[in-house]
């Protein structure tokens, strides 16, 4: 629907005091100067008629070009304006730029290994840009490696695929959310169990999808319930996002437990599953992997997403893929062809490399698992000592997902209340200066995660940062 064009004398007086902002010309328009001077005219609520909940505001402004008015519309796509940014993006900023301007802020925000790629890796890297191999790929990725990601999945997860039946992509994110705007149609149902990777949720908005929240508990290591999950499903359920081991939680989903939830799958004809497994790699025994596609008659509904961002210290290459049924993966291809089309081909040749370094990574993961798994003991014993912290340990990834509820509802002098996880974070960066990410952003605010991708010597550190600013807060614990 066009924007409003009329001017509202009463809408301009009411933004008086607002921040001015400036129209982006086109090129052709450079040499034009406008005024800082916008004046919003009028707002208005524009129903759709396929997604009620979705509303249009149409935004219209008025500019000066020389002495004539001119109005330009501001709105957005109300997609877009369902869609909330990521914390962990926006903490994870805010804390490199007081640290680039010089505040001592030891960051534990991202989800990022701290380990350099492993050399190979990187050699791969080079010697693809110096042979020469700095072209397009094909859409779906280079063939060689295509072919390696299915001998990786036939070895190491048990199920088999064709080359056809792999796309490569920029980085598993992208993956993901091509995969859930290849099956999932306005009005369908996203089921994800809680606390959840931020951006699960959002990219079901993005497909006009519906987010439904499965809540998990910390005194059952946040494993999902298969009868709450059951009773969460209806002939809306279109996907069943899973992630392990999982992003916040660090949890992992024992066999036994996936095969009960296999069984509630297969009562439903049209729900299929996405299994994140970008953490497989990093788990501590005696946990164990496995891959949903892998039972049985799972892999006709069944997308695995895999990247090499995490286990191999890629996040940068932004390199990641999806395995599935052809048509499901075909429909994945066809969105990327017209998006993003193939991934980086030096990163290609470096993930073939990847693969080349044996079952899960070989010395070169296992080392870093090593690191990992020490960081995780001496964290759990530490926050164990805290009275009033709840902590369920992690069997895989590298998060710690605590509970702080106790601490909330507390004053603080000079601060105010600690009244959830959001503000329970905003008062450890301003006092401990140790960045983290509140709970509320993976769908439970009584938690904070802590990413151990750190140093030992860092996360020492800031555990006693920690424990000091928490000193002053008077913890509504019940002794």
């Amino acid at each position: 629907m066009a924007a409003a064009s009329s001017y509202s004398p009463h809408a301009s007086s009411r933004i008086a005091s607002t921040p001015t902002h400036l129209i982006p010309l086109s090129e052709s328009h450079k040499s034009l100067s406008f005024s800082s001077q916008l004046q919003i005219l009028s707002l208005k609520s524009l129903h759709t008629t396929s997604k009620p909940h979705l509303q249009r505001v149409s935004a219209v402004v008025r500019t000066e070009l020389g002495s004539e008015a001119m109005e330009v519309d501001i709105s957005l796509s109300p997609r877009v304006n369902s869609v909330k940014p990521s914390k962990t993006v926006a903490i994870t900023d805010q804390a490199t730029a007081l640290a680039q301007a010089g505040v001592p802020v030891i960051r534990l925000a991202a989800g990022e290994p701290d380990f350099d790629t492993p050399a190979v890796i990187a050699e791969a890297g080079i010697n693809a840009i110096r042979e020469g191999h700095t072209r397009y790929t094909p859409n779906a990725g280079t063939l060689e490696l295509r072919k390696a990601i299915c001998h990786k999945l036939k070895e190491e997860n048990g199920i088999s695929y064709t080359p056809d039946q792999v796309l490569v992509s920029n980085g598993a994110k992208q993956s993901i959310v091509q995969a859930v705007l290849a099956v999932c149609s306005p009005g369908d149902e996203v089921v994800i169990p809680a606390p959840f990777w931020v951006s699960y949720p959002e990219m079901a908005r993005l497909a006009d999808a519906t987010p439904v929240i499965v809540p998990t508990s910390i005194s059952e290591n946040f494993l999902l319930d298969p009868k709450v999950l059951e009773s969460k499903l209806s002939e809306k359920s279109r996907l069943l996002i899973l992630c392990s081991p999982s992003n916040p939680t660090g949890s992992v989903y024992p066999r036994k437990l996936l095969e009960q939830i296999a069984e509630i799958v297969a009562r439903h004809p049209r729900l299929l599953v996405m299994s994140d497994e970008i953490y497989e790699h990093i788990i501590y025994a005696p946990a164990t992997h496995t891959s949903f596609a892998s039972l049985p008659g799972m892999w006709d509904r069944t997308l695995t997403v895999n990247g090499f961002s995490k286990a191999f210290a890629m996040t940068g290459w932004r390199l990641g893929y999806v395995a599935g049924p052809k048509h499901f993966v075909a429909a994945c291809g066809k969105i990327q062809s017209q998006s993003t089309s193939g991934a980086s081909s030096i990163s290609q040749k470096a993930g073939v490399a990847a693969l080349g370094l044996g079952y899960a990574g070989g010395e070169a993961v296992s080392t870093m698992v090593k690191a990992f798994r020490e960081r995780r003991d001496v964290l759990v014993k530490s926050f164990g000592e805290l009275e009033g912290v709840k902590i369920s340990e992690p069997q895989g990834a590298f998060y710690l997902f605590l509970d702080f509820s106790s601490y909330y509802g507390s004053k603080v002098d000079g601060f105010g209340v600690i009244n959830g996880s959001e503000s329970l974070c905003r008062y450890l960066l301003d006092k401990a200066q140790v960045a983290l990410v509140p709970g509320d952003a993976f769908g439970d605010d009584s938690c904070i995660r802590i990413s151990y991708a750190e140093s030992l010597t860092t996360l020492q550190e800031a555990v006693e940062r920690i424990k000091e600013a928490l000193i002053p807060i008077k913890s509504a614990i019940i002794v």
